[in-house]
């Protein structure tokens, strides 16, 4: 290790030490045109003890410096329901930045898997930003674009650094991209149409800021059993719905999410909401910043983000193969046209999630942007 850098530990309970962790990426974006700087008072959420995610997770934060200059950041992350649902014994590592020096993101990955072989680990996988929940994945293709409402954003020279770390490639994940110009009107109609036709017991309805509290708990019903067997999958617990609830309720238009029902029985549900990156770009991470006066017409009202992100979209599982995730997507779109949206990113989509794929493409979707997620055997 380069003897000129300190890796020095923070703790995630006191706020001067999340505002130090949170300023690395500041200055190393400072000048780029691309990065979103999430708001400040949002990570805070995220990385304080108070996250509910801490009631079954541990964390420990660092920093690397060099000259007095805070020049990297790394987090390790301890949850012990991922190893309870997984077996095993796997640490993450998370929140990373670093200026394009492999001596800094040696330093940071040494601090990592010492803390991980301490605590019994066998591997150490991420970027999760804490948990597969969060923002995960590091971005290896598609920068040509900002990233959208949390989804993760990197240099392209990160990807070299961490796999001269030793890190291998677990999985990829996928962002697609819809130009809802190339999603004909009569076509979505068609589709929802059909399936009213031979579901005509499913309903499909939206949910509204209005009935948000009353259907929250039929939607971490079915995100826990939509997707308990797919890779990393973890289960949500009431706080950590709460939580997310309070981060994306604001954002919520009708028409944009949906739940549907069979009777009193939930079938599966979509949750899309507009891309706030774009209106909180200019703020910098600040809501009082000199960046206010170019998000004011999205937060007056007068104008909209282009696009929205479609987060989940996921039915139980006696109810797929029914043709429900095409018929929600479907009103998605249609809806989405009406409210003035010119494209939507789904995101993110496992590699061997073959279904969804398929069905992003029967809407002329295309993959456009590609995450990845890391492994080391310790």
């Amino acid at each position: 290790m380069d003897v000129s850098i300190a890796v020095v530990p923070l703790d995630h309970a006191r706020a001067r030490d999340r505002g130090r962790f949170l300023r690395v990426a500041h200055r190393l974006y400072a000048r780029d045109p691309q990065w979103v700087a999430p708001l400040d008072t949002e990570v805070h959420r995220v990385l304080a003890p108070a996250n509910p995610f801490f009631q079954h997770a541990r964390m420990q934060l660092w920093v690397a410096v060099r000259a007095d200059h805070d020049v990297g950041r790394i987090a390790a992350i301890l949850d012990d329901t991922h190893n309870a649902v997984h077996g095993g014994r796997t640490a993450h590592f998370g929140f990373l930045e670093s200026v394009q020096d492999g001596a800094v993101t040696g330093a940071l990955f040494e601090a990592v898997v010492a803390w991980a072989r301490a605590a019994g680990c066998e591997r150490v996988v991420g970027p999760m930003n804490p948990s597969i929940n969060d923002e995960c994945g590091l971005l290896i293709e598609g920068f040509a674009a900002p990233p959208v409402l949390m989804m993760t954003y990197n240099p392209p020279y990160l990807r070299a650094l961490v796999e001269a770390a030793g890190f291998v490639k677990a999985k990829d994940l996928f962002a697609y991209y819809v130009d809802l110009a190339k999603a004909p009107a009569e076509r979505l109609e068609r589709i929802a149409a059909d399936f009213r036709r031979r579901h005509p017991r499913i309903t499909v309805r939206p949910i509204t800021k209005a009935s948000a509290a009353t259907d929250m708990p039929k939607l971490k019903q079915i995100y826990n059993e939509a997707w308990e067997k797919n890779w990393g999958a973890v289960p949500l617990t009431d706080g950590e719905i709460g939580l997310l609830a309070q981060r994306l309720l604001p954002l919520v238009e009708d028409g944009l999410v949906w739940l549907a029902e069979e009777g009193d029985e939930v079938a599966g549900f979509l949750l899309a909401v507009p891309d706030a990156n774009e209106i909180i770009q200019p703020l910098r991470g600040r809501l009082l910043s000199p960046g206010l006066w170019r998000a004011l017409p999205y937060l007056a009202g007068w104008r909209r983000p282009r696009l929205f992100r479609v987060i989940a979209l996921g039915t139980r599982r006696e109810f797929r193969r029914r043709g429900l995730e095409a018929m929600m997507f479907a009103e998605t779109l249609r809806k989405a046209r009406q409210l003035g949206f010119v494209g939507c990113e789904a995101s993110w989509i496992l590699e061997d999630n073959r279904p969804v794929r398929r069905l992003l493409e029967v809407f002329s979707a295309v993959p456009y942007k590609t995450y990845r997620v890391y492994e080391r055997p310790l």
